[in-house]
């Protein structure tokens, strides 16, 4: 999911209310207007104060009116008349919710002008920002920007359709990059450097003649490099439970959901980790500011290590206090440092897989085994959290050369940004081979809600306790 998706979906729900409350508020000063009066006299006393402190509460009620009746799903392509459609359909449920709540409560509202004239406002106010939000939108699809990169592989009339669909219009957000008229050996081989490259985003299949081998080697593209695949509805015996079907050109198009942390998963788990990251790190700023004192006291250099990793979006660093003498840390471009660790992974290797754990590591300072036995050197992720380049729970990230070992299985982990703690962790800590650890992370992105995202925070202080002790 291209971020101005993202970024242009939520704006719509601050947008909406805004849109609301306006309609409430012209209603209100329609109904107390000179011309207005004149024609019908007001006979009661409604206070605007009483009455915005009301509009805010319908204003949000009917916000969640929209979210179920679809207003904030992101789609590939809605006609607009649809989407007024549904405006139209949840504005009238609202109105109707509203005169109900009325019936029983009437002291507390006795104006129908203002009722119905804020439910015609409202549609109005509506539908005219989401026309605006969609030419801008346009707009940007226009210039290139937030447009889906895409390959489509078909040699079929449907093929050519939605060719020229894709090619004509710009409301899909759609460009074509590459077409492949079949699948070979060679077209494999171009996909995955293609992919590698990041010049695809998304791959449709059109083509029904496909073996099952060829799709399952698009699919592993796919899954290896993070690509969106989809194609026609009619094509695929295996039963996939975590579809989505659009309709593109009077063809139906299915998209293979890999995690429900996309479109809206992705901005509820970010606002998530904005908020309880910065509470985090507030609340653990006394132990931030004991073990710098502590780590300087004891040895010189740096109080916070920073260590590459790898990530869906490329290179980061990431942020530990330091644990080690700091003439061992690798991450100061240190030669001499890293010869030596590998002289110590050769010898003391407590991991298998592409993953390395040093048993009985001597570079490791007495304060640095304290902090690293209670996880205290990792707090300072909560600030890679805050920043967005990790999430509070996800994958465990890994160095570059850790990631170069990685099979096409492993590279799953690296669909979601990595995150402080995660579901392998809870599940047993350091006890796990790298494969049950790439099998939990797996189930976790496949399976991922912000209740589950709780429910493994809570548990990590209870994995922490638990740790044996580092050696």
């Amino acid at each position: 999911m291209k971020k101005s998706e993202l970024i242009f979906t939520a704006i719509l729900v601050p947008l909406d209310f805004l849109m609301l409350m306006l309609a409430g508020v012209s209603a209100y000063y329609i109904r107390f207007a000179e011309m207005t009066a004149e024609i019908r006299p007001v006979i009661f006393n409604l206070p605007f104060e009483e009455y915005f402190k009301i509009l805010l509460l319908v204003s949000a009620a009917w916000i969640i009116i929209f979210s179920l009746a679809g207003l904030y799903k992101i789609t590939i392509s809605t006609k607009i008349i649809d989407e007024i459609y549904k405006i139209i359909l949840a504005c009238s449920t609202g109105l109707v919710a509203v005169i109900i709540f009325m019936f029983f409560q009437r002291e507390l509202f006795s104006s129908r002008f203002i009722i119905l004239a804020s439910w015609i406002l409202a549609i109005i106010y509506v539908v005219v920002a989401r026309v605006v939000v969609r030419k801008l939108q346009r707009n940007f699809y226009a210039r290139g920007i937030g447009t889906h990169k895409v390959v489509i592989i078909g040699n079929t009339p449907a093929t050519e359709r939605l060719i020229q669909l894709i090619s004509t219009s710009n409301k899909l957000g759609l460009n074509i990059v590459k077409r492949y008229k079949y699948v070979d050996e060679n077209v494999i081989n171009d996909l995955k450097e293609t992919a590698k490259n990041r010049l695809i985003d998304e791959i449709i299949q059109i083509d029904p003649n496909l073996s099952n081998n060829e799709v399952l080697q698009l699919l592993a593209i796919c899954d290896e490099y993070h690509i969106i695949f989809k194609y026609a509805a009619d094509m695929l015996g295996t039963k996939i439970l975590k579809t989505e079907v659009h309709m593109i050109a009077g063809l139906p198009i299915v998209e293979i959901k890999n995690t429900p942390l996309d479109g809206w998963g992705k901005i509820n788990k970010r606002i998530f980790d904005i908020v309880f990251s910065a509470v985090f790190i507030v609340l653990l700023s006394p132990i931030y500011l004991i073990t710098a004192i502590l780590i300087k006291f004891e040895s010189k250099g740096p109080v916070i290590y920073k260590n590459e990793r790898v990530s869906k979006d490329g290179y980061f660093n990431v942020y530990k206090f330091r644990s080690m003498r700091n003439e061992y840390c690798v991450g100061n471009n240190n030669p001499e440092a890293l010869s030596y660790e590998q002289e110590l992974i050769a010898r003391q290797n407590t991991k298998d897989g592409p993953v390395y754990k040093i048993g009985n590591d001597p570079r490791i300072t007495k304060i640095g085994r304290v902090i690293r036995r209670w996880s205290i050197d990792e707090l300072p992720q909560f600030f890679n959290v805050f920043l967005g380049n990790m999430s509070l729970v996800g994958p465990r990230p890994h160095q570059p050369r850790e990631v170069d070992k990685y099979n096409k299985n492993h590279k799953k982990v690296l669909a979601i940004k990595p995150g402080v703690t995660g579901l392998a962790q809870i599940s047993g800590r350091s006890d796990l081979s790298f494969d049950e650890e790439v099998r939990l992370d797996v189930y976790y992105i496949e399976n991922w809600s912000l209740l589950r995202d709780v429910a493994i925070l809570v548990r990590t202080p209870i994995a922490v306790l638990r740790q044996r002790k580092v050696e």
